[in-house]
C-alpha cells in the first residue's frame, strides 16, 4: 500500500474493528434475534468474554476520532507517506494486539499496548505540529 490508497485502507480497517469486536460480544453472551429489541442492554448485561470484548468495542470506538484526524491532517499537511502508513499501521496492529490482550483478560500487557497505539496518532500531530 503506498499513497492515498493506503491512507483509504488504514481509515477503512480502523473503522471496521469495532464491529468485529461487536459480534465477538454478541456470539459469546449468546445473542438471540429477540435480543436485537435493545442490543446496549443486552452487552450491558454480559460477563466473562463477552463483556471483554465489548469494552473492547467501545474503547476502539472511542479512539478512532483521534486516528482519523491524525491520519487526514498528516495527509493533509504533506507529512512523508512512509512515515504516515508506518504510523497508521503500526496502530491497526497495536489495536488488535490490545484486542487480543483485552479478550484473554491480560490486563496489564493490554495496557501498555493500549498506550503504544495511542502514542501512533499523537506522533502524528506532533510531526504536524513541528512542520508549522
Amino acid at each position: 500500500m503506498s499513497g492515498i490508497d493506503g491512507i483509504i485502507y488504514l481509515i477503512l480497517i480502523a473503522c471496521l474493528l469495532p464491529y468485529v469486536f461487536t459480534i465477538i460480544a454478541k456470539v459469546a453472551g449468546g445473542f438471540r434475534i429477540r435480543d436485537n429489541q435493545d442490543p446496549r442492554e443486552f452487552l450491558a448485561k454480559t460477563t466473562g468474554l463477552a463483556a471483554r470484548a465489548n469494552a473492547v468495542q467501545q474503547n476502539s470506538f472511542e479512539s478512532l476520532p483521534l486516528f482519523i484526524a491524525a491520519i487526514l491532517m498528516a495527509e493533509y499537511m504533506v507529512v512523508p507517506q512512509y512515515f504516515t502508513m508506518m504510523m497508521g499501521s503500526a496502530y491497526i496492529v497495536l489495536r488488535m494486539i490490545y484486542a487480543i490482550c483485552y479478550l484473554l483478560n491480560l490486563a496489564t500487557l493490554r495496557s501498555i499496548i493500549w498506550f503504544l497505539s495511542m502514542a501512533c496518532p499523537i506522533i502524528l500531530l506532533i510531526t504536524i505540529i513541528r512542520m508549522l
